[in-house]
C-alpha cells in the first residue's frame, strides 16, 4: 500500500494529481512518515503522524522521528513549504503518551517535557512556512504542536484544547506562551484554566486557526485546504518567503523599533539575489517569474 493510499487515496485537487517522489510503503510501521511531493507540487514536504493505535500520542520514539523529519527540512535546498498532518483518521494528536509517562521517573518526565519544548521550538524556527492540518482532535501537546506552526487549518468539528490542568499539570511545551500571543490573553487564560475542549469552528472565531473547513464526505478536508495554501505560496520567491517569516517571527518578540531593524536586515538579504532581478524582469516582460531560490 503506497503512502498516499494510506492518506486515503490519491486525490485530484484543482485538476492536479498529488504525487510523491518516493514510495513509502516500507515505512508504514514508522510513527512519522516524511515525503516530498513532486511534479506541480515540487517544493511541498508532508510530515505525517502515523502512530495509529496510540492516537499519535507523543512517545519518546514519535518525538525522535518527528525531530528527524524536521532535520531533513532544515538541510533541504528544495523544500519551500511543510504540511504537518495525521495519517490516522479522526485524530491529529492526543497529546502526551500517558501510559509511557507513568513508567518515567520524575527526572525522566522533566527531561521528556524539556525535549518536547525543544521540539516545538524546532517547529516554530523552521526556515520555511509550516502549516498544521487538523482533520482530527488536537489535545494537549497535540494542540501545542499546531500552535508552533505558522498556520493552522482545521475541520469545523475538530476537537481541540489545552487540557493539562485536568491532570493537575500545565501546558509545558509552549502552550502557556504561544496561545496568549495568538489570541486575547484573557481568553487564552480561560481556555487553559478550564481545560475546555472546543471545535474548529470556534477556534476560527477565536483566531486560533486560519481556516475551519467542512468535512462533508471528504475526510481530509483540512489537509486539502492546506495543500491549496501551500500551492499559493510555491510560486513566490523562496528567499523572500523565508525572509518574511524571519522578519515577522523576530519582530513579534521585540519592540517596534527593534522589529523594524530586523525587517531592514532581512530586506538587505533579498536585494543581491538573482530571484529579485528575475521578479523585476518577469514584471517588465509580463510573464510568470521562474524563481530558483538564488
Amino acid at each position: 500500500m503506497s503512502f498516499h493510499r494510506s492518506l486515503g487515496r490519491l486525490t485530484n485537487i484543482t485538476g492536479i494529481l498529488i504525487r510523491s517522489r518516493r514510495n513509502y510503503s516500507q515505512d508504514v510501521n514508522k510513527d512519522v512518515i516524511y515525503e516530498e511531493l513532486a511534479d506541480a507540487d515540487n517544493g511541498i514536504a508532508v510530515i505525517g503522524l502515523n502512530r495509529s493505535r496510540q492516537r499519535n500520542a507523543l512517545s519518546i520514539n514519535l518525538v525522535k522521528e518527528l525531530n528527524d523529519a524536521l532535520d531533513t527540512v532544515y538541510v533541504s535546498n528544495s523544500v519551500r513549504v511543510v504540511l504537518l498532518r495525521s495519517l490516522v483518521p479522526g485524530i491529529f494528536c492526543a497529546g502526551a503518551d500517558l501510559k509511557e509517562r507513568t513508567q518515567m521517573t520524575q527526572q525522566q518526565a522533566t527531561m521528556f517535557v524539556k525535549g518536547l519544548r525543544s521540539l516545538m521550538n524546532k517547529i516554530q524556527n523552521l526556515p520555511v512556512p509550516i502549516i498544521a492540518a487538523l482533520d482530527g482532535s488536537a489535545l494537549g501537546g497535540g494542540l501545542e504542536i499546531a500552535l508552533a506552526c505558522d498556520l493552522r487549518v482545521a475541520s469545523s468539528n475538530c476537537k481541540m484544547g489545552l487540557v493539562e490542568t485536568k491532570l493537575a499539570i500545565i501546558p509545558g511545551a509552549g502552550g502557556t506562551q504561544r496561545l496568549p500571543r495568538l489570541i486575547n490573553p484573557a481568553i487564552a487564560k480561560e481556555l487553559i484554566f478550564t481545560a475546555r475542549i472546543f471545535e474548529g469552528s470556534e477556534a476560527k472565531e477565536l483566531g486560533i486557526v486560519n481556516h475551519a473547513v467542512e468535512q462533508n464526505s471528504q475526510k481530509d478536508a483540512a489537509y486539502l485546504k492546506s495543500v491549496d495554501i501551500a500551492r499559493d505560496i510555491l510560486p513566490n520567491g523562496p528567499i523572500g518567503v523565508r525572509m518574511a517569516k524571519a522578519a515577522i517571527d523576530k519582530g513579534l518578540e521585540v519592540d517596534l523599533a527593534t522589529g523594524l531593524s530586523f525587517e531592514e536586515a532581512c530586506y538587505a538579504q533579498v536585494i543581491p539575489t538573482k530571484d529579485r532581478l528575475e521578479g523585476l524582469a518577469a514584471f517588465k516582460e509580463k510573464r510568470v517569474p521562474k524563481y530558483k531560490g538564488e
